[in-house]
């Protein structure tokens, strides 16, 4: 999320994919806010919830507030600045990191995770999806001399976090058994949209992206493989074990009563 070197005027072309960009990122940072915004005005969220809840809230939404003042700074060729809030990014994704990571085992020692996902896969490939995420964002910081990759290994690595903002904007528990799948497939159709502008736009894709949502869906398929191991099911019931969140179904349920 920071720049190339030097400063001065930037072709046409970069101008407009400058604005495709800070789009994308409108429209993700958006997807992840209505998602979070509509389940508390639902009354599916509260803010009465453990320190790890707000702690998790702050880092997440710092950062998403982080990739979009990159991209409208970049936008408005405010490259001084750009520069500077870049490098927060090198302190923001290992908290991100952080963060979800104690979340995560957090929820799922809590409640076991929402219901309508199995207990192993939210735990074992959410975390294997934050590591995804926190590798492509680092790839995209050290490649921030070169805006083709870094702004396209940042979207994909951006990609990852939208899942939990398309999860509670979708009927999740109608998709049961296939939640996590279907929510997770949906998130790469951000980086596939990049892929079509960048073959209307030059003609070809540009290898970032093969490599970001290649990455991306090789983790995704790995990480499922992992939590439906003996492993991962080994691993699932070791990090719950006496608490709350063990006490639900391992796999994913609809529970008594339940209404939309």
């Amino acid at each position: 999320m920071a720049t190339i070197a030097g400063g001065g005027p930037r072709p046409v072309a970069d101008s407009a994919e400058r604005r495709f960009f800070l789009i994308m990122a409108l429209v993700m940072a958006t997807t992840i806010v209505a998602g979070f915004s509509l389940n508390l005005a639902m009354g599916r969220s509260t803010f009465a919830v453990p320190l790890a809840y707000h702690v998790h809230a702050f880092i997440f939404m710092g950062w998403i507030g982080l990739y979009v003042a990159q991209h409208l700074t970049a936008s408005a060729g405010q490259w001084a600045l750009h520069r500077s809030l870049g490098r927060l990014a090198y302190v923001w994704v290992p908290l991100m990191v952080a963060a979800g990571s104690v979340i995560m085992v957090t929820v799922a020692r809590r409640t076991g995770g929402p219901f309508f996902f199995d207990v192993n896969e939210f735990l074992v490939s959410n975390l294997a999806l934050l590591v995804c995420f926190g590798g492509l964002a680092w790839w995209a910081l050290r490649r921030q001399r070169y805006n083709g990759w870094h702004r396209r290994l940042m979207l994909c690595s951006m990609a990852i976090l939208t899942g939990p903002g398309l999860g509670r904007l979708l009927p999740m528990p109608f998709m049961i058994p296939y939640a996590w799948i279907i929510t997770t497939a949906l998130t790469m159709l951000f980086p596939i949209i990049g892929m079509i502008a960048d073959k209307r736009r030059t003609g070809s894709v540009h290898s970032a992206y093969w490599w970001g949502l290649g990455i991306y869906a090789a983790v995704f398929v790995a990480s499922m493989a992992l939590a439906y191991s003996p492993l991962g099911y080994a691993f699932t019931d070791w990090v719950i074990a006496g608490t709350p969140g063990a006490e639900r179904p391992m796999q994913a349920f609809l529970p008594p009563g339940f209404a939309m």
